[in-house]
């Protein structure tokens, strides 16, 4: 019987070695099946937060995009890359560089704090003060609240950032970073990604820097690894068939089992939801 790390890497699809030209082409090939298929579509939203995924995932749509309107022999599809802070960011120059970097078509700013704080002022005049941790699933979800009403308004589908290293500790909000349409990163883990990043050229600084969700007020810019108990190259290690210490071995299947919830569809009776 296959272990449980056995069953994790079959289900996150990462591959021990990759060759970073061919992924990066899979993924723009990926986009661009899915617009074609989709004869409604005419733009790809994402919101950009100055991160390695964001940066990585707007890259591979942007050349998406204009390999598809240079076949298509006019301006038919867009890449609308969106700013949604909380009021100020922190690493702000961090995602202005990610757009220019990118060279996207369009950028639309929105500061998602207002829309934030109203609700978490009704929840306290109804009686339910929200912890700080839910307070910044608040905002993740607000974030994509703004996303879907961009693509809806563009005829357009939301890309997602979920790679197996956030996806095996259900390291997102449930419906908010992680509800999406297309995810071009699936089967990439935090060192792969890292990998076409340098090969599509992108600033360092951009994919060398701690991750963080930056979500919560009282720990701002606390990073992904602090939060998990677990360093990411200890994740890619377990994901890539490694063997790791028994202690992140224990951290990465606990985060795994316990958000089991979080990679799955609403249950419905015909679903064997105890398992």
């Amino acid at each position: 019987m296959a272990t449980l790390q056995e069953q994790i890497v079959e289900e996150m699809g990462v591959a021990p070695e990759i060759n970073p030209q061919d992924e990066i082409r899979r993924s723009i090939d990926f986009l661009k099946e899915y617009a074609k298929r989709h004869t409604f579509l005419t733009s790809f939203v994402l919101g950009i937060s100055g991160g390695q995924d964001s940066t990585l995932a707007g890259t591979l749509a942007q050349f998406a995009v204009n390999e598809l309107n240079e076949e298509a022999g006019e301006k038919k599809y867009t890449f609308v890359a969106l700013r949604l802070p909380y009021g100020e960011q922190a690493d702000e120059q961090d995602a202005k560089d990610a757009i220019e970097f990118m060279k996207v078509d369009e950028t639309v700013r929105i500061n998602i704090k207002p829309a934030v704080d109203a609700s978490v002022n009704a929840l306290k005049e109804a009686g339910v003060t929200l912890s700080d941790f839910v307070k910044g699933n608040e905002k993740a979800r607000e974030r994509m609240k703004a996303q879907y009403a961009v693509a809806a308004m563009r005829n357009g589908v939301v890309i997602g950032t979920d790679h197996p290293a956030e996806a095996i500790t259900g390291f997102y909000t449930k419906h908010g970073d992680g509800g999406a349409d297309i995810l071009p990163l699936f089967r990439l883990n935090k060192r792969q990604g890292k990998q076409l990043l340098k090969e599509l050229g992108a600033p360092d600084h951009l994919y060398t820097k701690a991750p963080t969700a930056d979500l919560e007020d009282d720990r701002p810019q606390v990073s992904d690894e602090e939060a998990l108990g677990v360093s990411y190259d200890e994740i890619d290690d377990y994901l890539e068939g490694k063997k790791v210490s028994e202690q992140a071995q224990k951290t990465i299947e606990n985060h795994y089992l316990k958000t089991q919830h979080k990679r799955h569809l609403p249950i419905t009776v015909f679903d064997d939801f105890w398992k």
